[in-house]
């Protein structure tokens, strides 16, 4: 009978024993976990000194290699005073095929449209006559937007701007409103100038207009 009580005395000795020392190791745990909290705290810090980085130094440099850009403009205007001159044989009849077929040719090997202009001699393109039908209001405003290809003939091609490549259809029309047309594409055209027509007709407009 006396064994009996002794070894319950002896298990709550051993829990007391052993919470007394799991609090004691719990205790000094939550102590030191504020310590490292302030050493977040320097971290904002930090961001200080970044404040004399001397970036802003670099920023002036960049001004003086952007002075000399605009000669570059200037240099690229000079070499489109001659264009390119192709002949392209064709009947007054179909020298507005021979045309189109040209532009097929210049957009398939990139061209934009917009840097194309179409001019005629003779009767006016099918495109211009629709175009003109809502009035010359409307037509030049496409003109002015400059992203397709823009048909004109002899009556309105001095009106017309500078393209990069100028297409002459010679189909038709007086002699006088071929040198009209041609003039006005051969100074308008900044890289290259096609004609379409019959060359002894052209060569000897060319000439005259000489």
């Amino acid at each position: 009978m006396p064994l009996i009580p002794e070894e319950p005395q002896i298990h709550e000795s051993a829990q007391g024993s052993s919470a007394t020392a799991a609090s004691s190791r719990v205790a000094p745990t939550p102590r030191p976990v504020p310590g490292p909290r302030p050493a977040a705290s320097a971290r904002p810090g930090r961001p200080g000194p970044p404040r004399p980085t001397p970036p802003v130094q670099r920023t002036p440099r960049d001004v003086a290699p952007a002075k000399p850009s605009p000669s570059g403009p200037a240099a690229s205007a000079a070499p489109a005073a001659t264009p390119q001159i192709q002949l392209i044989p064709a009947s007054a009849e179909g020298a507005l095929d021979a045309a189109e077929e040209a532009l097929d040719l210049l957009l398939d090997s990139g061209r934009s449209p917009g840097e194309v202009l179409v001019i005629t001699t003779g009767t006016q393109h099918p495109w211009t006559e629709h175009e003109l039908s809502f009035g010359e209001a409307s037509y030049w405003a496409q003109h002015d937007a400059g992203d397709d290809v823009f048909y004109t003939d002899a009556t309105f091609a001095a009106r017309a701007a500078a393209r990069p490549v100028v297409l002459v259809a010679v189909n038709g029309g007086s002699t006088e409103a071929a040198t009209t047309a041609l003039s006005a594409a051969h100074s308008r055209a900044g890289a290259l100038l096609i004609v379409c027509g019959d060359p002894q007709q052209i060569n000897s407009v060319l000439g005259a207009g000489a």
